[in-house]
């Protein structure tokens, strides 16, 4: 309960001072409190309806929304006028919450005995263009009993579209030739493209290497120990779990981790609003770009 509203419940029986002093307020702030009463009831009469718009687009993201993207959505989709800073006071008031970010696992297992790739993106991740610079990563997907999975991606730097994912239970180069294979199937082509990864074992093997040049792509790594150089890609991964897993430690089994990630990875292709595109999904940015194709190949 508000102690304020202790106080006002109780304050005939015991006195307002008493009782501001066993429950650690001030007298003045609870005069000021009863004073304004009237005014916090009709504002919170005024928030009631816009929270029950919030909860909706809030329970449409799968939970995962927090205040400036569910305030874009409502400017789109209804007109609503309000800004981020009231949509973020109303989802306090009412219990409503986006999902935080977890702890990272490490995935990446460098082989120092092979040869490594220039760094052509220099952390700058962004491009003019889509299908002219992409970042690939993997991620583990937790499963109950101490497995995992592994998620390789694909992303295009112009509109942060995944391009192209595999999904495995082991980490050899297959999983990333794979997901370089759908990413391909989706441009039609990634001919004079530049691909930036990490220094994993995978992304440095010779059968990588001879991937990126049979469809074109020039190979870029970040350096040894850093993960700011491929950050973006770090970025998605740790999105990804936070909204897909919300909290929990793992998924009960495999089909669960795999349902779950195509439905999460098609909706952020889809529907998904980004930050950095203005608050509007990969596919609907790339509207602007009508020369490059709409599908999501998978290599799942």
């Amino acid at each position: 309960m508000n102690r304020f509203q202790c106080v006002a419940d109780l304050q005939r029986r015991y006195g307002v001072k008493r009782l501001c002093s066993i429950l650690g307020v001030s007298r003045s702030r609870f005069y000021y409190w009863r004073r304004t009463a009237v005014d916090r009831a009709a504002r919170q009469a005024a928030d009631a309806r816009p929270a029950v718009r919030i909860r909706a687009v809030h329970q449409e993201s799968d939970g995962t929304y927090g205040a400036p993207r569910i305030t874009a959505e409502l400017r789109e989709t209804s007109g609503e006028a309000l800004n981020h800073k009231r949509v973020a006071r109303i989802m306090r008031a009412f219990g409503i919450e986006g999902v935080r970010l977890r702890r990272r696992h490490r995935t990446t297992v460098p082989d120092p005995a092979a040869a490594k790739a220039p760094d052509l993106i220099g952390r700058d991740f962004t491009a003019q263009r889509p299908n002219t610079k992409y970042v690939g990563d993997i991620t583990y997907l937790p499963i109950e009993g101490g497995k995992f999975c592994y998620l390789a991606t694909v992303i295009d730097l112009a509109s942060r579209r995944l391009t192209g994912w595999a999904i495995a239970d082991h980490m050899r180069t297959g999983l990333v030739t794979d997901a370089l294979a759908a990413a391909i199937r989706t441009r039609g082509s990634l001919a004079g493209s530049i691909m930036h990864t990490d220094h994993g074992a995978q992304y440095m093997s010779r059968i990588f290497a001879e991937a990126c040049r049979s469809a074109g792509v020039q190979q870029s790594m970040s350096a040894v120990g850093s993960s700011a150089d491929n950050a973006l890609a770090e970025s998605f991964n740790a999105t990804f779990k936070r909204e897909t897993l919300q909290g929990r430690k793992s998924w009960s089994d495999e089909r669960e981790a795999r349902i779950g990630a195509f439905r999460w990875l098609h909706r952020y292709h889809t529907r998904r609003r980004h930050s950095h595109l203005g608050q509007r999904s990969p596919i609907v940015f790339e509207h602007t770009f009508q020369h490059t194709p709409t599908t999501l190949a998978s290599a799942a």
